[in-house]
């Protein structure tokens, strides 16, 4: 068990570290020429609607069947967990950045703090997610940690771009992208604190189920329409189908 926590919380860790990567991927993006973030932003997309439909819901209706639920618990708790990522948004305002209209300084190095707090409480469930998925398979939980980490790369960049420009500092850029991912092994261990006592077949099920929801409205709510902002022609689409097909390679590989 130890040793399955242990890898638990390095996926998590991993995959919030995929923020740092993209506070690096910032310096060498043109503002003129996005093309590449539209197509890592749909690769993200793709990556997390395939592992939610085609690993997290079957194992979660796996999971709750054996206990005796039917399957539509499994359905109701994937729309629950859609409803969860819409009340953060709702609660939280929008962290989309305008990166082709950057505006002054001071307003660019304030929407960075802040799209890196938000994107902070975002993680938090993000890193529940790897954790637990690796408790109950390290294949499951390297397949989630991937999709978290794609998704994590956009938000680095979404974050040390405005720093960036508004500072002209490197470092400040790279660590308010780099601290912003820390929130993925936090939520991690928070959640294990708290859900250490009940972990079973029944608690995994309901968790992966809300879990799918979550990372199905992040890739259609935030992902694609910001891609779309920044990508031209098929670019997105591509994106999107690539991302699933390295998914599907990789589980099969698993």
């Amino acid at each position: 068990m130890h040793t399955s926590i242990g890898l638990a919380l390095l996926l998590s860790f991993l995959a919030g570290a995929a923020t740092a990567l993209g506070g690096l991927l910032a310096f060498v993006i043109k503002k003129e020429n996005l093309a590449a973030l539209a197509i890592g932003l749909g690769l993200s997309a793709g990556v997390m609607i395939y592992v939610s439909f085609m690993e997290l819901l079957p194992q979660a209706q796996t999971a709750l069947q054996a206990q005796g639920y039917g399957a539509w618990v499994s359905t109701m708790l994937f729309f629950v967990g859609i409803l969860i990522a819409w009340g953060i948004d709702y609660f939280l305002p929008s962290h989309h950045i305008e990166m082709h209209t950057l505006d002054p300084s001071d307003k660019l190095k304030r929407l960075g703090l802040f799209t890196a707090l938000v994107l902070a409480v975002h993680n938090l469930p993000e890193g529940l997610a790897t954790f637990m998925a690796t408790l109950k398979s390290p294949a499951l939980g390297l397949s989630v940690g991937v999709a978290v980490a794609l998704h994590n790369i956009p938000e680095g960049v979404a974050v040390a771009l405005p720093v960036f420009h508004a500072t002209g500092s490197r470092p400040k850029a790279f660590w308010y992208s780099a601290l912003s991912g820390l929130a993925e092994p936090v939520g991690a261990l928070i959640g294990f604190l708290l859900l250490r006592r009940f972990l079973h077949e029944a608690v995994f099920g309901v968790l992966f189920a809300v879990i799918a929801g979550i990372m199905v409205y992040v890739a259609l709510d935030e992902l694609l329409p910001t891609a779309h902002e920044y990508g031209e022609g098929h670019h997105v689409i591509w994106g999107v189908i690539g991302g699933m097909a390295v998914m599907a390679v990789s589980l099969q590989l698993l």
